[in-house]
C-alpha cells in the first residue's frame, strides 16, 4: 500500500475500526474503546487545526492525554487511551498511511498530579533572551518566532486564536489585539510593551523580508502547517494574516506548535511543550503578581470561573513547594 499522507484522520480512524473488527477479529467491546477514544482524539485535533493524519504529531498526542489528565479522567481512562493511540498510530505506520509512527514514543502522564505545566518567570526571561539574540540578526524566522512567544505569553490566548489573527486585528498605540475564540466569540485582549516591540520588528523588518522571499520562489504563498480553523490548506492568506510561515503563507497550528517545543523541550518539569503552556503561564504569573480572577477569566476568554479556578491551585501548588523546601519548620 503506498503512503497516504493526505488523508483526512476521521477516514483513518474508520479504515483502522474496520482492520480491529474484521481483520484482527477483536471482540466488539475493544472495538467500541478504540471507538470512542479515536473519536475524542479526532476531535481534539480538529478543534486545533489538525484533520490529516500525517499532521497528527507526539506534542499533539502528549497534549491530549494531558488534557484528559487535568480534566480529571481517571488513571486507567487516560491509560486506555494512551494505548488505543498507539496501535491506531502504528497500524498507520505499518500499513503505509504514515511514514512514520508519532505514538511510538508517547506515554500516558505520570503522577497523581492534575495541574497544568507552568514555566517558571526566571525560564521565560531567558527563552525570551534567547529569542531577541536571535531576533537582533534581523533573521525573518527569528523576528517572527520572537513576536509569536512573546504574544502567546503576554495575551495569554489560544494557538487557534494566535493563527488566526489578522494585521489589522492588532492595535500597536493601545496595545490590545482582537481575537476569535471557541464558539465565534471575539474579544480585545491586552498585551505589553516587550510584546509590541517584537511585533513592530516583525511588522516592519521580518514580514516583508520572507512574504518578499516566498513571493519570488514560486509567486503565491503557501500555507505552512495548517491554516487556521476554517482556513484551507495551501491558500494564500498571507495578504492579510498577522504571522507567516517559512514558506509566506499564514502561520498554522502546527507550524506554531514546532516553534513551541523547540523552546521548551529541554526546560525541566513535566507535560505538554505545545503553546498552550505559554497561555497556563501568563494565567498564573498573573495571579501570582495579585490579578483579579475575574480579570484573568475576561483575558483567558472562559466562559466559565471555573475553568479559570485551575490557575488559582497552581499558585497554591507553587507557593507550598516553596515553602516546603525554604522554611526551616516545613
Amino acid at each position: 500500500m503506498t503512503e497516504r499522507n493526505g488523508e483526512r484522520l476521521a477516514v483513518a480512524v474508520d479504515a483502522f475500526l474496520a482492520h480491529a473488527r474484521h481483520g484482527r477479529g477483536l471482540s466488539e467491546q475493544t472495538v467500541r474503546a478504540y471507538a470512542n477514544d479515536l473519536e475524542q482524539l479526532v476531535a481534539f485535533a480538529t478543534a486545533r487545526g489538525i484533520d490529516r493524519l500525517s499532521d497528527l504529531g507526539l506534542e499533539l498526542l502528549r497534549d491530549w492525554l494531558w488534557d484528559a489528565d487535568h480534566r480529571g479522567l481517571a488513571r486507567s481512562t487516560i491509560a486506555r487511551r494512551s494505548s488505543s493511540v498507539r496501535a491506531f498510530t502504528r497500524w498507520a505506520s505499518e500499513s503505509g498511511w504514515i511514514a512514520s509512527d508519532p505514538g511510538v514514543r508517547l506515554r500516558a502522564p505520570k503522577g497523581a498530579s492534575h495541574l497544568p505545566r507552568v514555566v517558571s518567570s526566571d525560564q521565560v526571561r531567558t527563552m525570551l533572551d534567547g529569542l531577541a539574540a536571535r531576533a537582533a540578526t534581523d533573521d525573518p524566522g527569528a523576528l517572527r518566532d520572537l513576536a509569536v512567544v512573546e504574544l502567546l505569553y503576554a495575551a495569554g490566548i489560544r494557538v487557534s486564536e494566535l493563527v488566526g489573527i489578522d494585521v489589522r486585528d492588532l492595535d500597536r498605540g493601545r496595545l490590545t489585539v482582537r481575537v476569535l475564540g471557541k464558539g465565534g466569540k471575539e474579544r480585545v485582549v491586552p498585551f505589553g510593551v516587550p510584546a509590541r516591540d517584537a511585533l513592530e520588528a516583525w511588522l516592519d523588518r521580518g514580514r516583508p523580508a520572507l512574504l518578499a522571499s516566498a513571493q519570488a520562489g514560486d509567486g503565491r504563498a503557501a500555507g505552512d502547517g495548517h491554516a487556521a480553523v476554517g482556513g484551507a490548506r495551501n491558500a494564500p492568506p498571507a495578504a492579510d494574516a498577522l504571522f507567516l510561515g517559512d514558506r509566506g503563507g499564514r502561520l498554522g497550528v502546527r507550524g506554531t506548535y514546532r516553534i513551541v517545543a523547540r523552546l521548551l523541550q529541554d526546560l525541566p518539569g513535566d507535560g505538554p511543550s505545545g503553546p498552550h503552556t505559554f497561555r497556563h503561564t501568563a494565567a498564573t504569573h498573573l495571579l501570582d503578581g495579585g490579578a483579579d480572577l475575574r480579570a484573568v477569566q475576561e483575558l483567558l476568554g472562559h466562559a466559565s470561573l471555573g475553568t479559570t479556578q485551575i490557575y488559582t491551585h497552581v499558585s497554591s501548588a507553587r507557593l507550598r513547594e516553596v515553602y516546603r523546601t525554604a522554611h526551616p519548620r516545613a
